[in-house]
């Protein structure tokens, strides 16, 4: 029997208030959840826009902590009453003065198993990251949840290797990728880089990303999220570039076995050469 996993991703509009937004994503996990979906996952910082097109104090205030903070706490109830994964990109404030883009991973049970922090922070227009967060500091965590190991990497995560390479080291079997993305600056690499690093690593990767313009700056979020399989192929449509969709799709794990006796990437690898890769 196939190890097939129904797994689901909501790209969505800013609403213009938290709460609001964070009952839009509870409609969509319901839905995923009566179309069969045992995991899901949501865009960066979802509860919140994407505030950092601008570099201004007052948007501390979108930050609470993770896993006490009630955003989670909410989500854990969610998971429990849908019986499924949640994987739940916030804002994290640690303690005064230390802040983390983050995602938090809830199992099926409504239990917080960990959280990922953003590692790579970019600074530049549009993109002011580090007026707000502090590099991740937590590793690369590997999930072992309800439906299986599940990782996070987190949007300008994307465009560095190693982390999607640590990950599937660590055993990953679907890498959920939360972005906030924009048209102008690089829209050509999104279903380049993520199929790209799903071949590499030979799992499944779960590209999201915002859509729409909202208020802070000029940044129009394209959307077309989408899964992608251990061959770099798309399983279904890629969603709208336009408007909010709910995606859910079903993912044959077993395709991850198959792909590495065939392509055999992990046994040819060269860690012992690679001693430059690390080098400041």
């Amino acid at each position: 029997m196939a190890n097939v996993v129904r797994a689901a991703l909501v790209q969505a509009t800013w609403t213009g208030d938290t709460e609001s937004m964070v009952a839009k994503h509870e409609v969509y996990a319901r839905e995923a959840a009566r179309q069969g979906a045992k995991i899901i996952g949501f865009q960066e910082v979802f509860n919140a826009p994407y505030f950092c097109q601008v570099q201004e104090p007052e948007h501390y205030r979108w930050a609470e902590p993770v896993p006490d903070g009630p955003t989670t706490r909410r989500m854990q109830e969610l998971a429990r009453e849908t019986g499924m994964v949640i994987v739940v990109p916030v804002f994290e404030v640690e303690q005064s003065g230390f802040y983390y883009n983050t995602a938090a991973v809830i199992d099926a049970d409504g239990t917080v198993l960990g959280k990922y922090r953003k590692h790579h922070i970019p600074q530049v227009k549009g993109f002011w990251e580090k007026y707000y967060f502090k590099p991740g500091n937590a590793g690369w965590p590997v999930f072992d949840t309800a439906v299986g190991k599940v990782g996070v990497y987190i949007c300008y995560d994307r465009h560095f290797p190693e982390g999607w390479r640590q990950l599937g080291l660590n055993g990953a079997q679907l890498v959920y990728n939360p972005s906030a993305t924009s048209r102008g600056l690089s829209a050509y690499l999104w279903q380049l880089e993520q199929p790209a690093a799903a071949v590499a690593n030979e799992y499944f990767v779960a590209a999201i990303n915002r859509v729409g313009q909202e208020e802070y700056g000029d940044n129009d979020f394209y959307g077309t999220s989408y899964f992608v399989d251990p061959r770099g192929q798309f399983v279904g449509e890629v969603a709208s570039d336009k408007g909010e969709e709910l995606v859910v799709r079903d993912l044959d794990f077993d395709l991850i076995d198959e792909v590495r006796q065939q392509w055999a990437f992990y046994r040819d690898r060269r860690p012992d050469a690679y001693e430059g890769l690390v080098q400041p």
